[in-house]
């Protein structure tokens, strides 16, 4: 069935791709969304507590590669290279940032996941860099990523 432009339709009736890329919607939120998708990853964090760091790294590495996809076919079924309602990329930055921050507690990973909306939204050198691309998956991705790396990698490093 060929895909067809949902510009400013809502929801797009349960589709796997658009549920997955609005993190279950909270994408449609009008403000916030991406600060939203992003807090809703910490419970699932703490509840991964007990497990391997290398179990969260590779659930991490699978949404990653599921946002690529996701991302991609709601840009192209909206018309456009990053839509503000994809936020699947905010979960996988937060993520990332999180199993880099491992072993720093409650405030360790609150402080993971604030700094990495801090980068994600201001877009420092060089995360500004990644966010240039022509496949448009991995252009919402590769952004946030580099955000959760340097989020992380800061949090690690106290």
């Amino acid at each position: 069935m060929p895909e067809q432009s949902h510009q400013g339709s809502g929801r797009e009736n349960g589709r796997p791709a658009y549920e997955l890329a609005t993190w279950f919607g909270a994408g449609l939120v009008r403000r916030g969304g991406g600060t939203l998708a992003a807090a809703t990853i910490l419970p699932f964090h703490w509840a991964l507590g007990g497990a391997p760091i290398a179990v969260e790294v590779m659930l991490t590495t699978a949404l990653v590669f599921a946002g690529i996809w996701a991302g991609h076919k709601v840009a192209l079924a909206r018309g456009e290279h990053d839509p503000q309602i994809v936020v699947v990329d905010e979960v996988a930055g937060a993520l990332v940032a999180l199993c880099l921050a491992h072993g720093h507690g409650v405030a360790g990973d609150l402080s993971a996941v604030a700094l990495f909306r801090l980068f994600d939204i201001f877009k420092p050198w060089p995360i500004i860099l990644f966010e240039r691309g022509r496949h448009a998956g991995t252009a919402i991705m590769l952004d946030d990523i580099a955000a959760g790396l340097m989020a992380g990698a800061i949090v690690a490093a106290f």
